[in-house]
């Protein structure tokens, strides 16, 4: 089995829940954002910048993101090969109206260039799930919108929380790429149809808020 990097974030998540209601705070403008230390956006619209940000900033444990448009994050060192498995643990805020989606990317390469490439899960607002390819301009879809009752929306939350928590999974084997939200296995696809191996990070569309408090890749055996 290939490598794959170490994790890249502990899993100290514990009380976040309890405290979610003070993780947002005033919008941050353009001149006040501050991309964490050696992090990378990419926007899906070349003419889109760090600008059109309204905030993405570490907050511990994990990262605050309130989305403009589409893009995808990474960090350092987040690269993924062989077998493997990454776990996103999210939190989403109220987003009214909107079903935009977020989730996972793998296999990313040229991520800066006029060739990215990368591969992504992602669920939405409302239960469903989506998984799709980047290839330059396009973006191809492997699996089409799909409702899975794992997946948690806004409005099952508890009572007085402002937020509610989806965890993802993805998992690369030899062959196959299963897909997980809440421990339940979702989808799964061959591997040959869901470019696995290179950068890796999370993805948030258009006027999201959340919290992605757990990024973790591990070797699977």
């Amino acid at each position: 089995m290939k490598k794959i990097a170490p994790t890249i974030l502990p899993a100290v998540v514990a009380g976040l829940a309890l405290a979610a209601t003070t993780l947002v705070g005033p919008p941050a403008t353009a001149q006040e954002l501050q991309r964490p230390d050696g992090w990378s956006v990419r926007f899906d619209d070349p003419s889109s910048s760090e600008g059109d940000l309204q905030m993405f900033v570490e907050m511990p444990p994990g990262w605050h993101v309130t989305s403009g448009p589409a893009a995808v994050y990474w960090g350092p060192g987040m690269e993924a090969t062989g077998d493997f498995r990454v776990e996103m643990e999210v939190f989403l805020f109220d987003p009214g109206r909107r079903r935009e989606a977020f989730g996972i990317f793998v296999g990313g390469r040229d991520m800066e260039g006029d060739a990215v490439e990368y591969s992504y899960f992602l669920v939405r607002n409302g239960g469903e799930f989506i998984v799709k390819r980047r290839e330059g301009p396009e973006a191809p879809t492997v699996l089409p919108w799909t409702a899975h009752p794992a997946i948690l929306s806004f409005a099952d939350r508890e009572e007085d929380s402002a937020t509610i928590k989806n965890v993802l999974v993805v998992e690369a084997r030899e062959e196959t790429v299963r897909f997980f939200v809440n421990g339940a296995e979702v989808a799964s696809v061959p591997r040959d149809q869901f470019g696995t191996d290179g950068t890796l990070g999370f993805r948030v569309n258009h006027g999201l808020d959340l919290h992605v408090s757990k990024l973790e890749a591990s070797p699977l055996s």
